[in-house]
């Protein structure tokens, strides 16, 4: 008897799978080796930044009292007493219209409160002159105005990039409190797959989802592991399953989650004992998409269809890694476009489909990716994003306005807000 499965909406089975997310523990990482992680913890500031009153130019540093009534008419003359660079400190205490010339960065000596550009003075021999008054303060750098003592930096949950890095290590920290990152395995079924060096064979196909699935992993910087394709055989697919999560923190199968004679996927969940969170989505492609937990390890049953496995990885397993690590914007970032070719298929069920969009004068203008029938591969090489039509809608034209799902971007999305 064929099972009956009732589907659920894309959001409740995101939510479903993001409910259930444990975040993975807490470790340190050395700071050359922390990019693309995410931080464990908020960052405090040990120190203020500048922590010291600098120049932030080549120049001279002065008393501003001494530049009183100075004018065109009326060029007062300073005594340079001493040089320094960046990285020297003057032992220098000013005195009345005396000058320690300075370069940009370094800390500006006892009782100088302003800053000369060179290109404001007349030099001469061991002395120079100006034109007009500086007030206290001027082209100063002061101490904490860029970052106070104890002012909090960085949020947990931050995404460490090459600026966060910069910060990191202004402040000195050599290792990086983050957390550790999930090991997924990838498992393809199906006896008609070959591997990707096999000759092809009439009625094979070369396996493209594990190539592909373990591509969007490390764009999103998660380590994986390959397991060897599980034949159409329920004994052998439980004993690849057992043995891929005595190793792994999650598991993504492609192939094996519909309703057919050889797809065992609901036989193995039901083996091992884990709870399926949902087995149907309202979704095209994709519908048989199914997510479980075994104890504390995820299990995305994704369908062996190229389009429809792509989908379910960005959708589904996307926020849940993320989420694992702590991520703060876990989801796909979207936004509205203009729709440039008409699609006209109705959508009882919510549809994502691969397309290309390119920005031009503040608008997005985003285009079907070509044949998009859930098993097409083509579509998916050709697209950066995923247009979002509606279920319950009856087709869009050439001109509408449509939801945008943006696959090629590296920053992500607080929440998931797409319309079903």
């Amino acid at each position: 008897m064929v099972e009956r499965r009732k589907p659920i909406l894309v959001s409740e089975a995101i939510e479903k799978c993001i409910k259930e997310v444990q975040l993975t523990h807490a470790t340190k990482v050395p700071l050359d080796e922390s990019l693309n992680y995410f931080l464990s913890e908020d960052i405090m500031a040990p120190s203020a930044v500048p922590h010291f009153d600098r120049s932030p130019f080549d120049g001279f540093a002065i008393r501003s009292t001494d530049t009183e009534n100075a004018s065109g008419d009326n060029r007062i003359e300073f005594r340079v007493v001493d040089h320094i660079g960046a990285g020297q400190v003057s032992d220098v205490k000013l005195g009345e219209n005396e000058a320690v010339r300075i370069m940009t960065g370094a800390a500006l000596p006892e009782l100088a409160d302003c800053v000369v550009m060179l290109e404001q003075t007349v030099e001469y021999e061991g002395s120079f002159t100006i034109r007009k008054p500086f007030e206290k303060g001027e082209n100063v750098s002061f101490k904490g105005e860029d970052i106070q003592k104890g002012e909090q930096i960085l949020s947990q949950g931050t995404k460490i990039t090459p600026g966060v890095i910069a910060v990191l290590a202004t402040f000195g920290f050599a290792e990086v409190p983050v957390r550790r990152k999930p090991l997924v395995g990838i498992l393809s079924t199906g006896t008609e797959l070959l591997e990707v060096s096999e000759p092809l064979e009439h009625g094979k196909i070369r396996n493209s989802n594990g190539p592909m699935v373990a591509g969007q992993l490390k764009r999103l910087n998660i380590p994986y592991r390959f397991y060897q394709i599980s034949k159409d055989d329920l004994d052998t697919t439980i004993e690849s399953v057992k043995q891929a999560l005595n190793e792994v923190d999650c598991l993504i199968t492609t192939g094996g989650v519909s309703v057919g004679d050889f797809d065992y996927l609901p036989k193995v969940y039901e083996a091992l004992g884990a709870t399926v969170l949902f087995n149907k989505v309202g979704m095209r492609p994709g519908s048989v998409t199914t997510v479980a937990k075994y104890n504390e390890q995820y299990l995305f049953g994704l369908s062996g269809n190229p389009s429809a496995c792509y989908t379910g990885i960005e959708l589904f397993a996307r926020p849940v890694l993320l989420k694992m690590l702590g991520s703060n914007h876990p989801f796909l970032p979207g936004g509205d476009g203009v729709l440039q070719e008409s699609f006209e298929k109705p959508n009882p069920f919510t549809r994502f489909i691969r397309a290309f969009y390119e920005e031009k004068d503040g608008e997005v203008y985003v285009t079907p990716a070509g044949f998009n029938k859930s098993n097409a591969i083509s579509s998916i090489a050709r697209s950066n994003a995923l247009i979002v039509l509606p279920r319950g809608t009856r087709g869009y034209q050439q001109g509408d306005a449509v939801k945008v799902l943006y696959t090629d971007r590296d920053e992500g999305a607080l929440t998931w807000a797409i319309p079903e």
